[in-house]
């Protein structure tokens, strides 16, 4: 009796010892977040919010700076943790992407997932798709916290789905001229709330019918591009310094939202073309700007 009491004493030893052990090394990984964008809900509100309409046809989004300004914003709020990806959910007739999903699609850590488009221009499939790709992850252990831009009531199984799998989702939401752009029920179930006000999206959202630097004769070469980008740099550095450089550096090949829109404006003003929805020069622009900072740490 005493040799079998003896050895379930030493199973439940090594057993705890396993468990201190598997503890141990959970605590020394990384938390991971990953942001969820309805992009039917974010142009909708933030089309009405800055322009006061809706329809996409009637204003311009720098979506890339968007895209950028929030992982900006998630590094700011989850700041033990690393970015996994940003996925961006949105309608397509057929599944096919538009020009400006595929720019989209081509940024890094940008995954675009495509529902439909009906005849009424309205988005089928795509809380089906938010659901799928935030139970999935939760259940393997890929993501700790979910950053979802969205309103629909009928993204509240998705939330409790990956809430069962003990990921946290903190809701984003667009602030709403009048009332509330976010199903109650919704608000409801996340672990957090945050809502972005006209300031945010201010800089990326503009009236298409007052569209800068119209009268730009010719499209800039990538090149033209880049080496506005190095000029700009050079002024930032001379007017900063190397203190503020070592402590952008970091972030490559992110650039803080207002680093990032500063050289924007001002490689407009200097090209006299707007880069807004222009993917290639955007990412050629910065390629600039962090060439001539790298060769100068």
């Amino acid at each position: 009796m005493n040799d079998d009491l003896a050895a379930l004493s030493a199973r439940i030893d090594r057993t705890n010892e396993l468990l201190h052990r598997m503890l141990a090394e959970v605590a020394k990984t990384p938390s991971t977040h990953a942001i969820f964008v309805d992009a039917g809900y974010l142009y909708a509100a933030a089309g009405r919010l800055v322009s006061g309409a809706e329809d996409r046809r009637t204003f311009d989004v720098d979506t890339e700076g968007l895209i950028e300004a929030l992982i900006d914003k998630a590094r700011t709020i989850f700041a033990d943790s690393r970015l996994l990806r940003v996925y961006w959910y949105d309608g397509a007739r057929r599944r096919i992407h538009t020009a400006e999903q595929q720019s989209i699609a081509e940024l890094p850590d940008v995954k675009v997932r495509l529902g439909n488009l009906n005849a009424n221009n309205q988005q089928k499939g795509v809380d089906s798709l938010i659901r799928s790709d935030l139970e999935s992850l939760a259940r393997h252990r890929a993501i700790s916290d979910a950053a979802l831009i969205g309103g629909d009531e009928d993204l509240v199984s998705a939330v409790e789905a990956a809430q069962g799998y003990g990921a946290r989702v903190h809701l984003w939401g667009i602030e709403a001229p009048e009332g509330r752009n976010q199903a109650e029920p919704l608000l409801w179930e996340v672990d957090s709330q945050r809502t972005f006000d006209l300031d945010f999206f201010k800089p990326y959202v503009s009236r298409r019918a007052s569209a800068v630097y119209e009268a730009a004769a010719t499209r800039p070469t990538r090149d033209d591009v880049r080496f506005v980008g190095a000029q700009i740099a050079a002024k930032w550095l001379a007017a900063r310094g190397r203190e503020a450089l070592v402590e952008l550096l970091p972030g490559h090949p992110y650039l803080p939202g207002s680093v990032d829109q500063d050289l924007l404006v001002e490689a407009e003003g200097l090209l006299q073309y707007s880069l807004r929805g222009q993917a290639d020069l955007r990412r050629a622009l910065r390629d600039g700007f962090w060439e001539h900072l790298q060769t100068q740490y």
